[in-house]
C-alpha cells in the first residue's frame, strides 16, 4: 500500500519477503534469480515477480557497481561544507544546477543548520585537492567560502539501507 502524501514521496509497505529480497540484493545485486530465490526460500517465479514489483514501485532505484576509490587512484576523500552568499531561489537553482553538472562531486546535500550544503568528493593527491578547490568549488555560483574536512580513515561505509 502506498502513501501518496504531497509532503513526502510515496512509500511502499514492505513485508518480510520484500525485506529479505532487498537485504540480499543490497549485499550482492549480481545474484541470479535462482540464487536469490534459494536464499529467501521462495520459488524462482515468485521471487522474480517480487523483484519486478520492487523495481516497478521504485524501491529498487537502480543497480550499480561500487568502485574502490583507492584502486582507481582516488586516495583521499573530502567532505566540504559550502555556504552561499545569498540563499535566494535564483542563487540556489544556479548552484544546484552547476553541482549536478560537475562529475567530480559525488554527493551534495542541502542541509539544515548554520550551513547550506555538504559536498563529498575524492581526490588523488594534494595537488589534485588544490585543483578541485580552485577549479571546481570556487567556480560554483554563489559560493561564499568552502570549508573542507579531509577523511583520515573510514571507520564504516555502507550503501545498504537498514530494513
Amino acid at each position: 500500500m502506498r502513501n501518496d502524501s504531497p509532503e513526502q514521496p510515496p512509500y511502499v509497505q514492505l513485508d518480510a519477503i520484500d525485506r529479505a529480497i532487498l537485504t540480499e540484493l543490497q549485499q550482492d545485486a549480481r545474484l541470479t534469480n535462482v540464487e536469490l530465490a534459494q536464499r529467501i526460500h521462495l520459488s524462482p517465479s515468485a521471487c522474480l515477480r517480487r523483484v519486478k514489483q520492487l523495481e516497478d514501485n521504485g524501491v529498487i532505484a537502480q543497480y550499480v557497481a561500487l568502485l574502490d576509490p583507492k584502486r582507481v587512484g582516488q586516495r583521499g576523500v573530502s567532505f566540504t561544507i559550502v555556504n552561499l552568499k545569498s540563499v535566494n531561489r535564483e542563487q540556489v537553482e544556479a548552484f544546484e544546477a552547476a553541482v549536478r553538472d560537475e562529475p567530480r562531486i559525488l554527493d551534495c546535500f542541502y542541509i539544515a543548520g548554520a550551513n547550506d550544503y555538504l559536498i563529498r568528493f575524492t581526490y588523488r593527491d594534494t595537488d589534485d585537492l588544490e585543483r578541485f578547490h580552485t577549479d571546481v568549488l570556487m567556480r560554483l555560483p554563489g559560493i561564499e567560502r568552502p570549508n573542507s574536512m579531509l577523511v583520515l580513515r573510514t571507520v564504516k561505509r555502507t550503501t545498504a539501507l537498514p530494513l
